[in-house]
């Protein structure tokens, strides 16, 4: 998928789309449409598929814009990078998006029964934690992916559990306030994190996603593909092993993240998380699973970038939609090796 031609609300580019399928079974992409000025919206657009395999697709609208205050700053707004997950035992598609308001990138999620008409539930609340020593709240957060199912919370008791990825530096909205980490963490690269919600919460008031509880530390950055940060992609996949999780990571230098074009690489790769805790990573990728190689994935508003953010099965065949150089959107086979 590339921006339609003399659409302003695609001028910027299409990009790093969440995925669902409608009542029907029809497979939609819900791509961010980027209109002039960084102003992004969330779109819902039917994928064409030619023998089994998504070759394209036909628009079918708008089903999210930066229509509240809180995802409105003086000097941007947007709604951007929807993660969509179906969860079977709510009866919804629970969508997150990063809600790009006065303080800057802040998640929030929203649901649907159709992936057309989509209910706010508001940006996230998330409950302080003493051990923390610190408020979630207090810092811009991406890349929220809730899992499709029930797992253990820390309890042991199920839990709706969502991943994300804090960002410990406030300087770039408060100069001088510098880095603020959590207590008991060193490292102050950007990396995964678990929250939880409990089941008998949730399914009683769906609202109650957005409080979600009990904090803790997925992962950080471990291999030079990876060495500035990492964050989750698409929705965690249930495999054999476990929790199957496709996450990006991020290399080179970034020097200021308000200038375009630094000399930045983002990559994908996966790791297992464990069915019985999945705070706990049993096994991760030491080298990318896909790096930036085309041409599409080298050039664009933000050159060397391929961005995961859905996953979605057809004849038995996994396919990975993800944005190219924030620009356009791709689609790779996922296929198992032995």
């Amino acid at each position: 998928m590339s921006p339609s031609p003399g659409d302003p609300l695609e001028a910027e580019g299409v990009l790093n789309p969440a995925s669902g399928r409608t009542e029907d079974g029809t497979l939609h992409l819900l791509p961010r449409l980027v209109a002039e000025g960084n102003v992004s919206r969330v779109g819902l657009a039917e994928v064409t598929l030619t023998e089994g395999v998504p070759t394209g697709v036909t628009r079918r609208g708008v089903v999210l814009a930066p229509d509240e205050g809180w995802e409105r700053g003086k000097n941007n707004a947007g709604v951007e990078d929807p993660r969509v997950t179906w969860i079977p035992s709510l009866g919804h598609h629970v969508m997150s998006y990063v809600a790009y308001g006065p303080l800057g990138p802040k998640p929030a999620l929203a649901v649907s029964q159709d992936l057309r008409e989509w209910r706010r539930l508001g940006p996230l609340q998330f409950a302080y934690q003493a051990d923390l020593d610190t408020d979630l709240n207090l810092f811009p957060n991406k890349d929220v992916v809730h899992f499709p199912a029930p797992v253990p919370g820390p309890d042991g008791a199920p839990a709706y559990a969502m991943l994300h990825r804090p960002m410990w530096d406030l300087s770039w909205f408060r100069p001088g306030e510098g880095v603020h980490l959590p207590a008991g963490v060193s490292d102050d690269r950007p990396g995964i994190w678990i929250s939880y919600v409990p089941v008998a919460e949730a399914e009683k008031d769906i609202t109650a996603l957005t409080r979600p509880r009990d904090h803790r530390l997925v992962a950080l950055s471990e291999h030079p593909w990876e060495s500035l940060k990492i964050g989750a992609g698409p929705a965690p996949i249930q495999v054999e092993e476990g929790w199957l999780l496709i996450h990006h990571g991020v290399s080179g230098s970034i020097e200021d993240p308000f200038v375009p074009n630094q000399q930045v690489s983002y990559a994908a790769g996966a790791m297992i998380l464990d069915p019985a805790d999945p705070a706990k990573v049993l096994a991760r990728s030491s080298r990318p699973l896909m790096a930036p190689e085309t041409e599409e994935e080298r050039s664009g508003t933000v050159p060397n970038v391929v961005f995961p953010t859905a996953v979605e099965e057809i004849d038995g065949v996994r396919y990975v939609f993800y944005g190219m150089a924030d620009a356009h959107i791709g689609v790779a086979r996922l296929e198992r090796t032995e």
